[in-house]
């Protein structure tokens, strides 16, 4: 199938799972459940579960992988919630639409993050029961990605660099690993776990997550820095207002966007080494090295 075709059809089932497995915003409370379905569905690029579900495709699709993708998407929609309040980044545009607490309030937006997260591990007991081992393989790949020495760890690590004038390039690579590959890596190996991978083929996905994430998050950085709002459809230029630490403001842009290619390149590599056919995935690596939002 033509990239573009598998694209929106790998979309097409993460946005009817969502629908299918999230509580109905009409469900008591309804408030809550509205400002979860209206984070969730706000569209985006959906990544992270469309990695999951290739990632799975590339090793035969052993299970039922949409759960997983599902789950995966509550977990990152969460993140983005949270980091998007007053306390953190202070956002007031996400995906082009109002943040939820804008939306909403804040009390609400802090709710639906928390049902969200609740809800990523809810579908992993209820959907892989059955398999108990594969079950606990995923919580356990999840729950490292986005606990405190990964995405919150690197969320954490991000809020101590603002204005911080000496950080370091290793501090960089802390936050980078862990608050954006971190996410990315989780997404290929539960694929690969739904798929029935090899434990020697999930070190290479991991493998593969580390550099496809390091190199989204560089390209996130230049794009903050050069692209408008529009087009972001977030809040462009945050980064610098704020005195974040990123690769443009330690390295500069020319040597972001060349890291951010040496990473896609290491990742193409790692792909290229994994059994069966790859092309999408690795289609997809190159399409986020150059993409304009």
């Amino acid at each position: 199938m033509e990239f573009a075709a598998q694209l929106s059809a790998y979309v097409e089932r993460v946005e009817r799972g969502i629908d299918a497995l999230v509580p109905p915003a009409g469900t008591r409370p309804a408030r809550l459940h509205e400002a979860m379905r209206y984070s969730l569905q706000a569209g985006g690029k959906r990544l992270r579960p469309v990695l999951v579900l290739a990632a799975a495709d590339l090793f035969g699709r052993r299970h039922n992988a949409l759960p997983a993708a599902v789950a995966l998407e509550c977990l990152h929609t969460y993140s983005l919630v949270h980091d998007d309040l007053p306390c953190m980044d202070n956002d007031d545009l996400r995906r082009g639409r109002p943040t939820a607490h804008r939306q909403f309030d804040e009390a609400t937006a802090l709710l639906a993050g928390d049902a969200l997260l609740t809800l990523a591990f809810q579908l992993l007991a209820h959907h892989y029961a059955a398999a108990p081992a594969l079950c606990a393989a995923l919580t356990r790949e999840f729950a490292d990605a986005a606990g405190s020495q990964r995405l919150i760890g690197g969320q954490m690590e991000d809020l101590l660099a603002e204005k911080k004038a000496d950080a370091t390039a290793a501090e960089l690579d802390f936050i980078h690993l862990n608050k954006t590959a971190a996410m990315i890596t989780a997404a290929l190996a539960g694929g690969g776990l739904c798929g029935g991978a090899t434990e020697a083929d999930l070190g290479r996905l991991r493998e593969t997550g580390r550099s496809l994430g390091l190199a989204f998050q560089i390209v996130d950085d230049v794009l903050d820095a050069t692209a408008d709002t529009a087009t972001l459809g977030k809040t462009a230029g945050k980064d610098a207002r704020a005195g974040k630490t990123t690769y443009v403001r330690l390295h500069g842009l020319d040597a972001a966007r060349r890291h951010a290619e040496a990473q896609t390149e290491a990742a193409l590599a790692r792909l290229a080494a994994l059994p069966g056919d790859s092309a999408f995935l690795a289609a997809l690596a190159r399409r986020l090295a150059a993409r304009k939002s």
